[in-house]
């Protein structure tokens, strides 16, 4: 009819080929592998290398002097240490990779595990006792401490119980239990060792998740309180190591220098030998056998010694910059799991790298606790950096930053405009 507009049906579209739907699949899956990872886990990442590598380097500049006297290979032992190294790297990015949900799932076994890992200690023939201390494992020629796997498998599962809890947090019961006897089990096992050192450090890693699941301050101290009872008690018990708290009060130290007040003197002198600028990289005069334990609990001296004051600075502004990295990711998630289990390793590891400072320092008694990353010793090394993949993964599950153009900032500005 004249007058009549005729109206065309559009054609539907074909759906593309399975072959570009695939590729696009491919393409998307590509994308999320590479994509942009937030500045906390570029900062945690590179601060954990960067130590390790340092490590390393002092590990190696702190034995071989001794090595090569006895007669023995001077790298053997900065090759041990890097066999830890080599496996806790990628375990650290494979452990990035992880979901938040997979952390929830092994909270509980894992922690089983590694307390029976421990009582291996007390099992004749695999148990291996050094310095007054058994808590190590010998186990197919390697030397294992399994306390070390201790500190992460109790942060996740104090993080996984008081995640659980979130809402019947303000009843004292209901934080007490099952937190207060699990732990103190779990620390038993480690006193009943001798290592007064790692059990303090469980200990903080307590406290640091409780202070940062949010619990009333009433309830916060309780603990606190009976975590120092217990460490008073169990120091007072032993008369040496009541002998090494009261060298910090001894004003003439060099009355006990063979006794108590000789490993704190030679520290002591490693790094007023040091100065400014130090000795130079290998030229420490206390790492040939005078400092005991050299390339462990007191390599930050030997790191004095040789690198000076400087050298010092760079170590403690890495801890730094970890422990800045650490609080981002703390401050910035929404789930109340990723907050407590990130400060408890937060507590961890910055808290025993301060308490070895302060050893080497006189500011503390020795207490046996090795400097994390640094230290000689496999087992610690790659606890931590295990630790550190789980501060990863945490990292990758922040929300993204919000941009000007976002839905809620967008929402802002037209509120705005609309007053």
């Amino acid at each position: 009819m004249a007058g009549t507009t005729a109206t065309r049906t559009p054609r539907p579209t074909p759906d593309p080929a399975p072959e570009t739907k695939r590729g696009l699949a491919a393409r998307v899956s590509l994308g999320r592998v590479f994509a942009p990872v937030p500045s906390e886990f570029l900062l945690i990442a590179s601060t954990a290398l960067l130590l390790t590598v340092f490590g390393l380097v002092m590990v190696l500049s702190a034995t071989s002097a001794t090595a090569t006297a006895a007669g023995e290979p001077p790298y053997e032992a900065m090759i041990k240490q890097g066999v830890f190294a080599v496996i806790g790297v990628p375990l650290m990015f494979v452990a990035s990779r992880l979901p938040i949900t997979f952390w929830k799932r092994v909270a509980w076994p894992s922690l089983i595990l590694a307390t029976l890992f421990q009582l291996l200690v007390f099992v004749p023939g695999l148990g291996v006792e050094a310095h007054g201390n058994r808590n190590w494992v010998q186990i197919a020629g390697f030397q294992f401490q399994p306390a070390e796997f201790l500190k992460l498998t109790l942060a996740l599962w104090l993080g996984y119980v008081l995640f659980r809890k979130q809402t019947l947090l303000a009843s004292w019961k209901h934080v007490a239990i099952p937190i207060v006897p699990v732990a103190f089990l779990v620390i038993l096992t480690v006193l009943m060792g001798g290592d007064l050192g790692t059990a303090m450090v469980l200990v903080l890693i307590a406290l640091g998740a409780l202070f940062f699941s949010g619990v009333k301050l009433r309830i916060f101290l309780v603990p606190l309180i009976l975590g120092g009872i217990l460490v008073a008690v169990y120091a007072i018990t032993s008369p040496n190591r009541m002998a090494r708290i009261m060298s910090l009060f001894n004003e003439n130290c060099l009355d006990d220098y063979l006794t108590s007040c000789y490993q704190p003197l030679h520290g002591m002198w490693a790094l007023a030998s040091g100065g400014i600028f130090g000795l130079g990289l290998g030229n420490s005069r206390e790492k040939y056998d005078w400092l005991p334990a050299a390339a462990n609990d007191y390599i930050f001296a030997i790191v004095g010694e040789e690198l000076g004051l400087i050298g010092c600075v760079v170590v403690l502004a890495l801890f730094a910059l970890f422990a800045v990295g650490a609080f981002h990711v703390i401050r910035k998630t929404n789930d109340p799991f990723v907050r407590i289990v990130s400060g408890g390793i937060t507590v961890w590891i910055v808290g025993q790298a301060l308490i070895n400072v302060g050893v080497v320092l006189r500011v503390f008694p020795v207490l046996g606790v090795p400097l994390p990353f640094m230290s000689q010793g496999g087992t610690s090394l790659l606890s931590v950096l295990v630790a550190c993949g789980v501060l990863l993964s945490f990292a990758r599950s922040l929300p993204a930053p919000r941009t000007p153009g976002s839905p809620r900032a967008s929402t802002r500005t037209r509120a705005k405009i609309a007053e």
